[in-house]
């Protein structure tokens, strides 16, 4: 085989290997922006029915509060919320089609929201984190976003 030909296969070969590098990097992606400045901080892949949530020791009751959202026509839905104690700021009376459930460690589960959130953000806690839970993976909003951020969540589709 002559140089020509191993040239020409490597460059076959490199070619390759970027455009299937850029076709599995193209898709739906959970994203994380900046309130303010709308600045990318992070993107995670999701599909339909994939599930998130993000958890925080509530402000004012000063119990954990998750809240349990779903992706859904590349929308975020949120589904349920779960939290250990009742208090101001937190759901005291369920709306028609929510039920109340309780965990084996005292939970409260409600749920049945079945409601998009086109608008979905959080202030990163100051005094307290805020956890986002994505595929199994447990991720601080405060090393991501900073403390006292607002961090904007959208379902978007990136082509590369």
């Amino acid at each position: 085989m002559g140089k020509g030909a191993v040239a020409a296969i490597i460059v076959v070969i490199i070619a390759a290997i970027l455009t299937f590098s850029a076709v599995c990097r193209r898709g739906w992606y959970l994203t994380l922006r900046d309130g303010d400045t709308k600045e990318v901080y992070a993107r995670y892949r999701v599909e339909e029915g994939d599930e998130f949530s993000v958890s925080f020791i509530h402000s004012v009751n000063k119990s954990p509060l998750i809240d349990v959202y779903q992706i859904r026509g590349h929308a975020i839905y949120v589904v349920r919320t779960i939290y250990y104690g009742f208090g101001a700021g937190v759901q005291t009376e369920l709306e028609d089609g929510q039920t109340l459930a309780y965990g084996e460690d005292g939970a409260m589960i409600v749920s049945g929201f079945d409601r998009e959130m086109p608008h979905l953000s959080y202030i990163v806690g100051t005094v307290s984190d805020h956890m986002l839970t994505v595929h199994g993976k447990e991720i601080s909003l405060r090393e991501v976003c900073g403390r006292n951020s607002t961090v904007e969540f959208t379902c978007e589709f990136r082509q590369y």
